[in-house]
């Protein structure tokens, strides 16, 4: 039997096109975008169509795109750099940020700043009013996630933003989840920067971009040859670059049919997991609608995730950026669930090439692997 990849909030796989419009950069000769000579010229000009595809898929300017190695970098750019030129004040970030937003934010105490997460709610919506308090002391950067890698709740950026901006703060939305899963419009989420990744929306790694506010002071992380206007030194990744570029275009070109069929699989899928006796998380609050997160009390995530692959099913227990970790997640802890059921969690991610057919068969191998482990932990106890 054939594995079924359902993990797409972790990685997806390279789109034939994309490697298609890719492959010139990388198997004939092409200049450095910074020389003058014709092939210099030609990777330049490669470039800056991609920043206008990147640009169109995010509801921004040309100017405004960055491009960076990962998300990672673009995020630490935006937590560091924005903050470089100000008084230490305090970094605000959600509870649920990924770690690439939260632990520079705690690496900058030893500048000087205070960092503090701010709460959600059970649903992992942020807490609002727990964010108001915090304003009520100046602070240098907040970053909200526009939608969340395990549970998929996106959150209500503008709104956010507002308040954010009305403090005198500058506002940051994680978007790595929302570009390709919603319609992304940098001007309307109303805030200064805004970071997008390559390889969530079926292009290459080692593509992404922060989405920055020409207005915004930001000091670089990488200084250099001066590329990117001086703001993201070192050649450029041309043949990554470009696949991000031709990524994005296809992904906004595929947005509805996306939509539309991955909430159908999620919804068959949470529909037949009602029988199971599993809690579902964050499911009373509008979500990304790819992304089912759910727990079986009793069962660790990890070992159902395991027993799942050996029978060809390919799901998470979490954020893979950090599947290092044997703790709970720090999403659901913050939610307010007990370690033991966030132990439990598992993550289905559906991309658009997923059928119902597969659903279905998920759901039986799922029946029996529960109930399989559910015997043993009796026999073990």
């Amino acid at each position: 039997m054939s594995s079924i990849y359902l993990d797409h909030n972790a990685t997806t796989s390279l789109n034939g096109r994309v490697l298609e419009a890719m492959l010139p950069w990388m198997s004939e000769q092409s200049g450095n975008p910074t020389s003058r000579h014709v092939f210099g010229r030609t990777a330049r000009s490669a470039i800056e169509h991609a920043r206008a595809q990147v640009a169109e898929a995010c509801g921004a300017y040309t100017s405004q795109v960055v491009f960076t190695a990962s998300g990672t970098e673009a995020n630490n750019f935006a937590v560091k750099g924005i903050t470089a030129n100000q008084e230490a004040t305090q970094i605000l970030y959600s509870a649920i940020e990924h770690p690439c937003i939260s632990r520079p934010a705690t690496a900058l105490r030893q500048h000087g700043f205070k960092s503090q997460a701010i709460a959600v709610n059970g649903q992992g919506k942020l807490n609002v009013e727990h964010l108001q308090l915090l304003l009520s002391k100046p602070a240098n950067l907040i970053s909200v996630m526009l939608a969340n890698n395990e549970t998929g709740v996106i959150q209500d950026i503008a709104e956010i933003a507002e308040l954010v901006k009305r403090s005198g703060a500058f506002m940051h939305t994680d978007a790595v989840q929302g570009l390709g899963k919603l319609a992304l419009s940098f001007t309307d989420l109303n805030v200064h920067a805004m970071t997008v990744s390559s390889h969530k929306i079926h292009g290459p790694q080692g593509a992404a971009a922060l989405i920055l506010d020409k207005r915004v002071d930001i000091q670089p992380l990488l200084h250099g040859g001066g590329q990117e206007r001086g703001l993201r030194s070192g050649t450029e990744n041309v043949a990554a670059i470009v696949g991000f570029g031709m990524a994005c275009e296809l992904a906004v070109a595929n947005l509805s049919s996306f939509t539309s069929n991955t909430k159908l699989l999620r919804d068959q899928f949470e529909q037949g997991l009602k029988s199971l006796d599993v809690t579902i998380f964050s499911n009373q609050v509008s979500r990304i609608p790819n992304t089912s997160f759910f727990a079986i009390n009793g069962i660790e995530g990890e070992t159902l995730v395991m027993a799942l692959d050996r029978k060809g099913f390919g799901v998470a227990s979490g954020s893979a950026c950090s599947s290092d970790s044997t703790e709970p997640s720090h999403v659901l802890l913050a939610m307010g669930v007990s370690e033991d059921l966030a132990r439990g969690a598992v993550r289905v991610s559906f991309g658009g090439h997923n059928t119902a057919q597969q659903v279905s068969n998920l759901l039986d191998t799922l029946k029996n692997e529960i109930l399989r482990l559910k015997q043993l932990t009796g026999i073990a106890a």
